[in-house]
């Protein structure tokens, strides 16, 4: 049977991308593994970050949108992305270095029963970090490069947080299509968890009634779970279509192969498979340093250069 694995990466939508840059990189420490552009629409950035090598899990990628708006919050959205450090005294660690920087934050506190400091982006999109206690993440590669200390750096994502008018048709998706299982329940939230049973795919579900968010700059696009290889994508095709949600079919996106669905609270998913990953085009030492095209747009480059703005 075709197992879903874990998280694969998270899609943003963002204003500009030199400042998203200089977050991720010089705020969070992370590794620019790819700077591309949207296959669907080159005239826009689609820049990938994460450990060394963008490893399945690791990934948190952006849509350069520059005349993007606000987001109006609402329901039926990706309202927060989870991001598991080592231990809770790497939560220490970063409330310092975020009062250093001016990061936005709050307090430590609990999230997903585990103690968590929440932040946010420039772009206000909502994030928290997560101390994972011992856990650790199978193809994470440290970023020597980086310059947040080994025993502190970011994992890979964590719990990644639904909101969602309809929860109990939301949490049939999860359990009886995906074969997540519900690991915590309260008033406010469910927990759900792939058959992993780590917290690097875990996904927290909250109802809210409403009007639904209006995305805009900071607002999540998509989350991409992961599979092992191509041969499960048409299995999940068919699951997605079996129970009349709209689906993409396989799509070729060079460093992994994907298909996407949208579950009946327009919830957009994206299943991934692992490889080929982001050294199937450039050396492991030089990943992100210079603009990367598909094959399929190569003979464009000129005019998609022409019309990027410089990042670096």
């Amino acid at each position: 049977m075709s197992t879903i694995l874990g998280h694969h990466h998270s899609s943003m939508l963002v204003k500009n991308a030199k400042e998203t840059n200089r977050f991720y990189t010089e705020v969070l420490g992370l590794r620019r593994v790819k700077k591309t552009v949207n296959q669907d629409d080159p005239s826009m950035y689609h820049l990938f970050y994460g450990d060394k090598t963008g490893s399945p899990g690791t990934g948190l990628t952006f849509f350069e949108m520059p005349s993007i708006g606000r987001t109006h919050k609402g329901t039926n959205a990706i309202t927060r992305i989870g991001l598991m450090v080592p231990t809770e005294e790497s939560l220490y660690y970063w409330k310092t270095r975020f009062e250093e920087k001016g990061v936005y934050h709050g307090s430590l506190t609990t999230y997903a029963n585990r103690q968590a400091l929440k932040f946010e982006d420039s772009d206000g999109l909502q994030l928290v970090l997560l101390a994972s206690e011992g856990e650790r993440p199978e193809k994470w590669e440290s970023y020597e490069q980086s310059d947040v200390p080994l025993e502190h750096q970011i994992l890979a994502m964590g719990p990644i947080e639904i909101t969602v008018r309809d929860s109990d048709d939301f949490k049939k998706t999860l359990t009886e299509l995906l074969h997540y299982t519900q690991v915590y329940t309260d008033h406010e939230m469910s927990l759900f968890q792939t058959e992993k049973k780590d917290s690097f795919g875990e996904i927290l579900v909250k109802q809210l009634d409403g009007p639904d968010e209006k995305p805009g700059r900071g607002s999540v696009h998509h989350l991409a779970i992961r599979v092992e290889d191509a041969s499960e994508l048409e299995h999940w095709n068919n699951v997605a279509s079996e129970n009349r949600f709209s689906t993409s079919g396989v799509v070729d996106r060079y460093y992994f192969q994907s298909l996407y669905f949208r579950e009946s609270n327009g919830i957009l998913f994206e299943v991934a498979t692992d490889g080929p990953g982001f050294t199937a085009d450039q050396d492991p030492d030089h990943l992100g340093e210079t603009l990367a095209l598909p094959p399929f747009l190569e003979h464009r480059r000129d005019e998609i250069e022409y019309q990027l703005t410089p990042i670096d």
